[in-house]
């Protein structure tokens, strides 16, 4: 099998899915500098800082987060699969549907690491970053308050679909699929390869008062897929996380509930600690219904397929 990547360095396999990724994201940056004026009268800049209350502004930005997550992590990541092996489904872990019991193991402990991040999210609101950081964030959670104004029902399945599960297949593709692959194959380290891609995962997110929880919570859908070795099982587990928030808020804007998901909540330590064991022994449940270490497996199974075609 001669011309695909997997043949390649792993070095000039990082440089390739990095160029991909920097490359489509100046595409979209270009492209958005000059649709954005034509569209909507504004530069970018002005767009964002502006008072949006016109619904076709609004609208706007839903659509500009949608192509970036496809352009930025779903393209890149597909892509480089693609170049990686005849069979990029297999070599990214979506050739398999996953277990109903798999499906309730890896949604019990995503939930379970909620408190862990909750918690660890109230340590990292008082950590002393600059001022501009603070600023940057208040408006990124103005823009993202806006966005997720849901008068209706409808309002809230297209928030469903452009802010839970779009972005949860996309960046599981990019994060878990291939750069958490790549670190792996690289260190043959499996969960400091999880860790950091769940730093990485974190960081790309440009939140430093929401950093240490999204840490917590990459590196628990980095986990799923390392013990089930099955990316669907990850997505899922991405698009309850994100899927919770979206109909939370839509319950909290129409006053079936009077807690604001947008605001912190204080948990006790005691919650923390008992949820820890818990949330572990999901993983040690999952991993008995799943292939056990598949990601070391696959790294194996690649250098004797390489070693293999050498030989010919």
């Amino acid at each position: 099998m001669t011309g695909y990547l997997k043949q390649s360095p792993t070095f000039l396999q990082f440089v390739t899915f990095l160029g991909f990724f920097f490359g489509f994201f100046a595409v979209y940056i270009a492209a958005l500098g000059y649709i954005t004026p034509i569209m909507t009268g504004r530069d970018l800049a002005a767009l964002q800082n502006g008072n949006l209350t016109d619904p076709n502004l609004i609208g706007y930005l839903k659509i500009t987060q949608f192509f970036y997550t496809i352009v930025a992590y779903f393209v890149p990541a597909a892509l480089f699969a693609y170049l990686w092996q005849p069979y990029p489904m297999r070599y990214i872990g979506l050739k398999s549907a996953p277990k109903g019991l798999q499906i309730i193991l890896a949604l019990l402990a995503m939930y379970g690491a909620l408190p862990l991040a909750g918690w660890l999210s109230e340590w990292n609101q008082t950590w002393p970053v600059p001022q501009a950081a603070r600023d940057m964030q208040a408006q990124a959670e103005k823009l993202i308050g806006v966005m997720l104004q849901m008068p209706t029902l409808k309002d809230l399945f297209i928030n469903l679909i452009l802010v839970a599960i779009v972005p949860a297949i996309a960046e599981e593709l990019f994060f878990r699929g291939i750069l958490q692959r790549l670190l792996i194959r690289s260190t043959r380290k499996v969960w400091l390869s999880v860790f950091i891609t769940a730093i990485l995962f974190s960081a790309v997110h440009g939140e430093l008062l929401g950093f240490l929880p999204r840490v917590v919570l990459g590196f628990a859908l980095g986990a799923i897929y390392v013990i089930s070795g099955n990316l669907w099982l990850s997505i899922l587990a991405h698009i309850m996380n994100n899927g919770l928030q979206i109909v939370w808020m839509y319950f909290f804007q129409h006053g079936m509930t009077k807690e604001d998901p947008s605001k912190d909540t204080p948990i006790a330590w005691y919650f923390v600690a008992l949820s820890i064991p818990v949330t572990i022994g999901l993983f040690w449940a999952l991993s008995k219904k799943s292939t056990p270490m598949p990601m070391i497996e696959v790294v194996k199974e690649e250098e004797e397929e390489i070693n293999e075609d050498e030989n010919l």
